[in-house]
């Protein structure tokens, strides 16, 4: 644990070699620390170099890796994720209006959030990079009355989706599409991809806002949710790989401010017109994630996952709450628009 520092504190309470009664307290201990952490891993860091090396390597996101990568978090099991999240089935951070908010009325908070934000109208052309189990999708066509084209490279959300866009009867208004960013055409209204961009990895932060920019019309926007690193720490974070890349999301890259508005800049004409942060949100939505995932242990059992797996998913859902809880990591939306944008985004809507 000396000589791997923090990754390798996580992979002992993997193999259950520690235990905590508070482990998201711990962790928040921890993140408060994290500098002085990293000064002890800095001492092992060039003889660790090559590791990370590889391991970036393997999982960088081009299309094929992209697929792999998706593939090893998001084809888990439905049956899974429907016993952690709520009815919506969004895996991204709530919005909790209230201080009574349950997690379902959080997650759709969130998405009428992100639709005001957009000024969505009835045939509004919409596009969704990253359907997720398409309740965006869904919730867009269902009470603005939009026509979503969305798409996933997971095998598992696709199928999912497919049968939840029937079973709602949208058919004629959601088009569901098994398609990398990359290769996805025409021109629409908006965009919005929600806490779909971490998956993109830094290498391919250009070519991502490139593509989103060109799908737009002249005057389009798009809404972007996305976790965020801080922009002092992303240069370091850039060079390791940390418990979430290592077990959680292989591939995954958490951008700064500056990388996403560099990207736009050298790539798009996009401007950003609006910024909100809530990261105390996330901590929150976290914490009943988790919450939900104890309260099923023995049916997430009964699917065959096993103990090394529960205390993984455990220490995943504690140390990102704990993240957020101490601002190490936070999550924002964004609206970008393009110059023949003439509206005032979001002024006086919240």
């Amino acid at each position: 644990m000396m000589l791997g520092g923090t990754l390798a504190a996580a992979e002992a309470y993997l193999e259950g070699k520690w235990v905590c009664s508070d482990l998201t307290a711990l962790l928040r201990i921890m993140a408060r620390n994290l500098d002085h952490l990293k000064g002890v891993e800095r001492h092992t860091s060039f003889w660790l170099a090559p590791w990370r090396n590889l391991q970036q390597w393997r999982t960088r996101n081009s299309k094929h890796g992209s697929r792999r990568n998706i593939a090893a978090h998001y084809d888990l099991s439905n049956e899974f994720f429907q016993l952690m999240l709520d009815p919506t089935m969004m895996y991204s951070s709530g919005v909790y209006e209230q201080a009574d908010s349950t997690l379902e009325e959080a997650s759709i908070a969130k998405l009428d959030r992100l639709c005001r934000k957009l000024n969505l109208q009835q045939g509004s052309r919409v596009l969704e990079i990253g359907t997720g189990w398409g309740g965006f999708a869904e919730y867009a066509a269902k009470q603005y009355g939009c026509h979503v084209t969305t798409t996933t490279i997971s095998q598992q959300q696709f199928n999912f989706a497919y049968r939840r866009i029937e079973d709602a009867g949208l058919e004629d208004r959601v088009t569901l599409l098994k398609r990398d960013y990359r290769d996805l055409t025409g021109t629409y209204d908006h965009v919005v991809s929600i806490e779909m961009i971490e998956a993109v990895g830094r290498n391919y932060l250009d070519t991502y806002f490139e593509k989103c920019g060109s799908l737009l019309k002249p005057s389009g926007t798009m809404a972007l949710q996305v976790i965020t690193i801080p922009d002092e720490r992303v240069e370091s974070y850039s060079r390791g790989v940390d418990f979430i890349q290592r077990y959680i999301f292989p591939g995954g890259f958490l951008p700064s401010y500056q990388l996403m508005a560099r990207s736009m800049a050298r790539k798009t004409d996009l401007r950003i017109v609006h910024a909100e942060d809530f990261g105390s949100h996330y901590a929150q939505t976290l914490s009943a994630w988790r919450e939900n995932f104890f309260e099923h242990l023995p049916r997430i059992r009964a699917l065959g996952m096993d103990d090394y797996f529960l205390r993984m998913w455990e220490y995943y859902l504690a140390y990102c709450e704990a993240g957020f809880h101490e601002r190490q990591i936070g999550v924002s939306q964004l609206v970008m628009a393009r110059p023949k944008f003439r509206g005032d985004a979001v002024l006086g809507k919240f």
